[in-house]
């Protein structure tokens, strides 16, 4: 049942919308590109063979990821459909 001018389904649509544009940001800031750094880009240290070799592209030494990742904090959600009740939150 579609209210005012949506369509039928599109709060689903909506939802996988959110959902797939979520996952693609996470993907992206996650994947890293090119080739792996023999040091690391933010302390120097050597980064370990096996380390670069289980994680192509990687930048980053074992402390220094281990530091980025507990200061990550997830964002909120897009709210596409913009309900007053959403708003009031």
């Amino acid at each position: 049942m579609a209210g005012g001018w949506a369509k039928d389904g599109a709060v689903s649509q909506q939802i996988e919308a959110s959902i797939s544009d979520e996952l693609a940001r996470m993907k992206q800031q996650r994947a890293p590109v090119g080739e792996s750094f023999t040091e690391c880009a933010e302390c120097g240290e050597e980064i370990p063979e096996a380390r670069r070799k289980a994680i192509p592209g990687i930048k980053l030494c074992i402390e220094c990821q281990r530091e980025r990742d507990s200061a990550y904090k997830p964002r909120g959600g897009i709210n596409r459909r913009g309900s007053k009740d959403s708003q009031l939150k």
